[in-house]
């Protein structure tokens, strides 16, 4: 497997292939860099087709950390991992316990934390055998309700930017991907006076936000051509593509999904478009944010974080005006304002 040629390769520090036959752990560390600090990021489980799609997952999300918590002003570098396999059948204390002996002789230069199919119980069994996992229960817990404020504030952010208001009533957000991230951004949404249409591939988590939030459900493939304000991506990535772009009707493209683009020119096809994108490693950084906390040595101060992640609406405020000024798509220039904080420090 050729790494160093993978499109997704940015001179990373490591990319630490891990194996455990007892358990059939199969699983990739990538360590994009160690600069601000060192590198964190959590661990997903995914089903991958072959071994390559979990290699430029890896190393794609990695590099994606590096620029998250820069532009969160976190002390922390870039990392990221995957569980090669089904979450549904494989699952195991042995298996988290040797992904966790696996951590540990990376000697800190990588912490982890739950992501896709990993939960914070599945991090606490991790902890058996390492100390370098964030997220515990007990101290910043589960993330996703932190993450899932900030996403809400950058759709405010936006529509403050495009339309002059925050006033949220009335508008139309279609919802893609409902997991525990999207259903706190549902109920915020919601909250505000929001009408929902969704989808997910699990029809139960539809059926939760139809039932609790007065939800129009849709189908999978149909989210694309809804008539709405805002298209919220909060599945898997890569949804806004050559094939999505002439589809979407919304004005703002704002969620909490990873990646979201495609491809890195998607972004500007957008902004010729006059849709105005919230660059996803931006507005999802909440959860990191929240786990930051917990590495104080005072201990974890849920109000502190909190303050901390409403700073993303004033972030994507700036990020949105220099796009504007210096007429370039919303994600050069938050990578822009990333490599500036690597490169000149906190």
């Amino acid at each position: 497997m050729a790494v160093f040629n993978q499109v997704e390769f940015d001179n990373h520090e490591q990319v630490v292939f891990c194996a455990d036959e007892a358990s059939g752990l199969k699983a990739i560390i990538a360590v994009h860099s160690t600069k601000l600090g060192p590198a964190v990021g959590g661990c997903r489980m995914w089903d991958y087709a072959d071994d390559e799609d979990a290699v430029y997952d890896v190393l794609r999300l990695s590099k994606g950390m590096t620029y998250k918590n820069a532009v969160a002003r976190l002390p922390f570098g870039g990392g990221k991992s995957v569980i090669i396999g089904d979450a549904k059948t494989i699952k195991s204390d042995a298996l988290f316990k040797a992904f966790g002996r696996h951590l540990e002789r990376l000697s800190g230069s990588y912490y982890s934390a739950e992501d896709v199919n990993i939960t914070t119980g599945d991090v606490m069994v991790m902890h058996e055998e390492t100390n370098y996992v964030l997220g515990l229960e007990g101290k910043s817990g589960n993330p996703s309700p932190f993450t899932a404020l900030g996403t809400f504030l950058g759709i405010k952010a936006a529509y403050q930017h495009k339309y002059g208001h925050q006033d949220l009533t009335g508008i139309k957000v279609s919802v893609q991907g409902l997991g525990a991230v999207a259903y706190g951004l549902c109920k915020h949404l919601h909250e505000a006076g929001a009408e929902l249409f969704v989808t997910d591939i699990n029809s139960a988590s539809v059926d939760r936000v139809v039932t609790d939030f007065g939800a129009t459900a849709v189908g999978i493939d149909e989210i694309y051509d809804l008539d709405v304000d805002v298209y919220a991506p909060c599945a898997l990535g890569a949804t806004v593509n050559d094939e999505t772009i002439p589809r979407i009707k919304a004005n703002i493209i704002a969620g909490c999904a990873n990646n979201q683009l495609a491809e890195c020119r998607h972004g500007e096809i957008l902004r010729e478009k006059g849709v105005l994108y919230a660059p996803d490693y931006v507005i999802n950084a909440g959860g990191i944010i929240n786990v930051y906390y917990e590495t104080k040595p005072e201990g974890y101060n849920e109000a502190l974080a909190t303050k901390h992640v409403e700073g993303i609406f004033d972030t994507l405020a700036e990020i949105f005006a220099r796009s504007e000024s210096e007429q370039k798509s919303t994600h050069i220039i938050a990578d822009e304002l990333a490599q500036e904080i690597i490169s000149n420090g906190l």
